[in-house]
């Protein structure tokens, strides 16, 4: 893990978040693959971070990779998500976070379909999905234009 903190591990935050959640957001664990609340979502709609409510990915750019996890092949803003190298576990990774929140969101991948080639591979736990139905009266009504 990286020795830089990038969230901080409030016991406020561990209140607000299952014992699942804290793991994966604050201590860059990884859920279950295939036993997860998105991985086969196929309802149109945004993932946003799960703390503090930033838009990350859209269903538009989600696609079946097989993994058992939620995946992307783009964010709804590149600028929303920090890159971090990841060399834990003997591997060699691209760590994803939001840059809002700091919470872990997933690893990005290279092997992802075009038009960019990559596989955001996101955790569940870390996503709040809203359907596109919803998303004007949760105040993302302007992004349903953009996206869908």
């Amino acid at each position: 893990m990286n020795s830089v903190c990038y969230i901080e591990p409030t016991e406020e935050l561990r209140a607000k978040l299952t014992a699942e959640e804290y793991k994966i957001l604050v201590e860059a664990g990884t859920e279950p693959p295939f036993n997860n609340a998105y991985w086969d979502n196929h309802e149109d709609g945004i993932y946003v971070d799960k703390i503090d409510g930033t838009p990350l990915f859209a269903s538009s750019t989600k696609f079946d990779s097989g993994t058992g996890w939620p995946s992307f092949f783009s964010p709804i803003d590149n600028a929303a998500l920090i890159l971090i190298e990841d060399t834990s576990f003997g591997m060699s990774r691209v760590e994803v976070r939001s840059k809002s929140s700091g919470a872990h969101l997933g690893h990005v991948f290279d092997d992802g379909p075009k038009p960019t080639r990559k596989r955001y591979c996101i955790n569940s736990a870390s996503l709040r999905f809203i359907p596109k139905v919803d998303m004007a009266k949760e105040g993302y009504g302007d992004l349903s234009k953009n996206l869908f």
